[in-house]
C-alpha cells in the first residue's frame, strides 16, 4: 500500500484565485532561478535576486522571509510542474506495457533536462547546510513520484495486469531506477551530453522488459 505524503505547497496568501502564482511572486521566483543557476545557492544573495526580479528588497521580503524560503518555493514549483507533466494517466489505457513505457519516457526526459540536472546539483550543495531544502526536494520529487507511481501500479495489480506481492513502493522505485539506467548519473557529474530520444526510448524499453519479467501477471 502507498504511504501518505506530506507535500509542501506555496503559501495561499500569494496565490491567485485559481490557485496559480501571483504575477509578482512568479517574477521573483524566475529572478531567483537565474541567480541560483549563475551563482549557486551559497553564492546567491537576496539583493542579487531582487535586482534580477526587478523589485526592491523590501518587496522581496514581503513574499519570502529568507533565501531558503525562496529556494524552497522554487523547488516546490518545479517539482509540481514535473509531476503534472509526467503523471497524466489515461484511465482507459489498458495495456500496462504501453502505460509503463510512456511514464518511463516522460520520467527520463524530465530527469535529463539541463535545468533539472542543475536543480539537483544546487539542492545537493545546499542540503548539507540547510537540510530542510533537501527534505523538500525529496518529498516533492522522488518521494512523491514513487508514491504516485505506486498508486498506479496498485490499480494494475487489482485488475490483474501486474503481480506485485510485496512492497509496491519498492517496485515503483525499482522501475524508476531501471528507467534511468546509465543515462542520468554521468550528467550529474558533468560527463557527456543529454541522451537522444532514441537512447531514452531504448533504455526505457529495456526497463519495462525487465520490470515485466519480475512483476508481469
Amino acid at each position: 500500500m502507498t504511504k501518505a505524503m506530506t507535500i509542501h505547497s506555496a503559501p495561499t496568501s500569494h496565490l491567485s484565485g485559481d490557485g496559480g502564482e501571483l504575477p509578482k511572486r512568479q517574477e521573483i521566483i524566475e529572478g531567483a532561478r537565474q541567480v541560483f543557476r549563475a551563482a549557486g545557492f551559497d553564492g546567491a544573495s537576496m539583493a542579487q535576486i531582487a535586482r534580477a526580479a526587478g523589485v526592491s528588497k523590501g518587496t522581496l521580503y514581503v513574499y519570502f522571509a529568507s533565501k531558503e524560503a525562496l529556494f524552497e518555493a522554487l523547488v516546490v514549483q518545479d517539482r509540481r510542474k514535473a509531476a503534472e507533466a509526467m503523471f497524466q494517466v489515461d484511465e482507459g489505457e489498458s495495456d500496462v506495457r504501453t502505460l509503463l513505457t510512456r511514464l518511463g519516457v516522460s520520467f527520463v526526459t524530465i530527469m535529463v533536462r539541463p535545468d533539472h540536472i542543475a536543480l539537483i546539483r544546487m539542492v545537493m550543495a545546499a542540503a548539507e547546510k540547510f537540510p530542510g531544502v533537501g527534505r523538500v526536494f525529496f518529498e516533492t520529487g522522488p518521494c512523491f513520484g514513487m508514491a504516485r507511481l505506486a498508486a498506479i501500479l496498485e490499480k494494475r495489480v487489482e485488475d490483474g495486469s501486474l503481480a506485485i506481492s510485496g512492497d509496491i513502493e519498492l517496485a515503483a522505485s525499482q522501475f524508476f531506477a531501471l528507467c534511468q539506467g546509465k543515462l542520468v548519473k554521468p550528467l550529474l557529474f558533468g560527463i557527456g551530453e543529454a541522451p537522444t530520444t532514441e537512447e531514452i526510448r531504448a533504455t526505457v524499453d529495456s526497463a519495462v522488459e525487465v520490470f515485466m519479467k519480475a512483476y508481469g501477471a
